[in-house]
């Protein structure tokens, strides 16, 4: 805690740092509403500088827009604009200022820190009078620039158009600044000083240590440094008004009539874009749209003099009930006490934040998560015991799956072992589980001399349950199989039924099965709720089978499955495949799909061997996840009739 303490009272970058993040991320969540929309901004925008050309625009028709906004009744005219250099044709320099004679408009002073000037040595400025010293803490610009002295002369006051922070996120501008050793008022306040009429302009000490800037019915409150915070409210392109629409005469009195209008550039190349806390970027001219629009609705936001006192008591109380607390609690009654006082820490953050107070909650949170993991760490080596533990029986886990998974391959035959003598037919099967044990399966044996039964199944779930679930379809499916009578569909019937009668979870299984007759090439199959196999006849391209006309085992009871039929041609294959085929998955998250596997098995010629076909399609699939994790178990299951009758037996 004393080092947190320390470094508390510190305040270094990145404490200052996390601060901000925090008051903007209250920006975002609470933005500030307008209420009375006192300033409207006429843009020389995009459609402007298209229909008048590029900027400068001549002073005479600059003097033209500002009399074209004086008739509409204005109740003043900022100028974000600085017309610092002599006009191109010489006489434009006057008639902006005549223009601008007898008219509330105000023009903008731009503070810069090397000591010179344009125009006189000192800036054009409303008297202050104060009542407190001025605090020393002011910004204090050594020079300045502004308008040429025969425009300048011709405005109705002058404001500070400062509001950069060296490119940074603009949180807080300048209300009051020192400029030429003058005291300078923000263009948005000399807007409301000269609409209203006011000579002067009061700065006065507050009860909580800040100052006020008075004026008016006015009393905005400022940090000692001079400046506010903005509370910004949404950017709305709404507010703008085109400066061609005024030009125009397109622009409805009511628009700007007894409004602050505030004349600014916004077009593509002359847009001096600034960032604000809310992740915007809002032309420059806004930044003054935003701060009138706090003034006269009286919403402001504080820094208090004591936030820093208020911050440390924070601090302490969280940092206690971390060091109290969490030694004597469980795990996860600690966790639930950290998170609850971060939670209130936020709680009130955003509490004070809907008040107009900028309170940093994100210290005390940072020094209580600081707390909280040191006191927390006492607990390792207990922790570090534990997972030595929990390894050692993971590794036994590890064992006792790694020989389930021999048992479940085990249970698999391998066809080219079984069938190789065969000179009627071919087959080749293959299972990937995609964890260590897996739910899908394959199986393949002799009903007769001549016919052969096989299926390719897939069982709901994953992993230890699924491979569980799995021996237990396999070896009831097998048992149908060999009881009469043996056409395909009453075989999925009784296995059906036998199957569910052992699923205490109703779990189901889909599977393509099928008898196949070596001596004539003809297959009766079953499609149930399976992914539909594939077959090539020579110089044929691929052909998929229609989709599964019955749902998968154990799904309804006493399903009577439908039994289809086809005929084989010489040397033509078949390719039954679990949805772990065409479902596997890249690392970016695309599905291998059908088309792909299309694509593979249109490749396989006349001559190809179901082994070549099934390792072929596999190695597809391995080369398009690229080493992703698989998603799924990958089983496949090629059959190929030679067309010879013999036995081969």
């Amino acid at each position: 805690m004393l080092v947190l303490a320390v470094l508390f009272a510190l305040d270094p970058f990145p404490v200052r740092a996390l601060r901000n993040v925090l008051f903007d991320g209250y920006q975002r969540a609470l933005p500030r509403l307008p209420r009375s929309h006192p300033a409207v901004v006429v843009a020389i925008d995009e459609a402007a500088l298209a229909a008048r050309g590029q900027w400068p625009w001549p002073r005479a028709l600059t003097g033209q827009l500002l009399q074209r906004i004086e008739e509409l009744g204005p109740a003043a005219i900022g100028v974000d604009v600085l017309f610092a250099d002599f006009a191109a044709d010489g006489s434009g320099d006057a008639a902006l200022a005549r223009a601008m004679t007898g008219g509330k408009v105000v023009l903008g002073v731009a503070g810069i820190p090397e000591r010179q000037a344009t125009g006189p040595a000192r800036p054009n400025a409303p008297p202050f009078l104060w009542t407190v010293p001025p605090p020393h803490a002011l910004q204090d610009f050594r020079g300045h620039l502004q308008s040429l002295p025969i425009i300048d002369e011709a405005a109705a006051g002058h404001g500070l158009l400062n509001s950069d922070s060296g490119g940074r996120v603009i949180r807080r501008v300048p209300l009051v600044a020192r400029v030429s050793d003058t005291y300078v008022p923000a263009l948005g306040v000399e807007l409301l000083r000269v609409a209203h009429g006011v000579p002067e302009l009061r700065v006065a000490s507050r009860e909580d240590g800040l100052l006020a800037l008075r004026f008016a019915n006015f009393s905005i409150p400022m940090q000692r440094d001079g400046s506010i915070w903005l509370h910004f409210s949404p950017h709305e392109a709404g507010r703008h008004i085109s400066a061609e629409a005024v030009l125009e005469g397109r622009v409805d009195r009511e628009r700007l009539q007894g409004k602050v209008v505030l004349v600014g550039l916004t077009g593509l190349g002359l847009l001096d874009q600034k960032p604000t806390p809310r992740g915007e970027s809002v032309p420059g001219v806004e930044l003054h749209q935003q701060l009138l629009e706090q003034i006269v609705d009286g919403s402001y936001l504080v820094r208090p003099v004591h936030a820093r006192s208020v911050e440390a008591a924070l601090l302490l109380v969280a940092g206690a009930l971390m060091i109290i607390f969490v030694p004597i609690l469980r795990a996860w009654a600690s966790a639930v006490l950290f998170v609850s006082v971060v939670i209130a820490l936020a709680a009130i953050g955003l509490g004070f934040f809907h008040l107009g107070s900028l309170i940093d909650i994100a210290s005390p949170a940072v020094g209580a998560t600081l707390v909280y993991g040191t006191v927390l760490a006492a607990t390792l080596s207990e922790a570090d015991r534990q997972r030595r533990a929990l390894r050692d029986a993971a590794e036994r886990m590890e064992g006792e799956l790694q020989a389930a998974r021999r048992i479940q391959m085990g249970l698999l035959p391998m066809p080219v072992e079984l069938f190789g003598r065969d000179e009627r037919f071919a087959i080749s099967a293959l299972l990937e589980p995609a964890r260590t044990v897996g739910g899908d399966f394959y199986d393949c044996f002799m009903l007769d001399a001549d016919r052969l039964f096989f299926v390719v199944a897939d069982v709901s779930g994953k992993g230890l349950p699924a491979s569980l679930f799995m021996a237990l379809s396999k070896t009831l499916l097998k048992s149908a199989a060999l009881r009469p009578p043996t056409d395909i569909g009453s075989i999925l019937g009784r296995a059906s039924a036998e199957i569910g009668r052992e699923n205490p979870e109703a779990l189901f299984v889909s599977l393509f099965a099928g008898i196949f007759d070596a001596r004539t090439g003809k297959l009766e199959y079953c499609n149930a709720g399976h992914q539909p196999p594939y077959s090539k006849r020579p110089n044929d391209r691929v052909q998929r089978f229609e989709l599964a006309d019955g749902p998968p085992l154990c799904v309804l009871a006493d399903h009577s499955y439908r039994t289809r039929y086809r005929s084989f041609a010489p040397n033509e294959w078949l390719c039954v495949l679990t949805d772990g085929v065409t479902e596997a998955m890249s690392s970016p998250g695309e599905m291998f799909g059908t088309k792909r596997l299309e694509a593979v098995l249109d490749t396989m010629t006349p001559d190809s061997t179901p082994e070549q076909i099934v390792t072929e399609v596999r190695d597809a699939v391995a080369r398009f996840v690229d080493g992703a994790d698989p998603s799924d178990d990958l089983t496949l299951l090629c059959l190929k009739w030679h067309g010879h009758p013999l036995s081969g037996r």
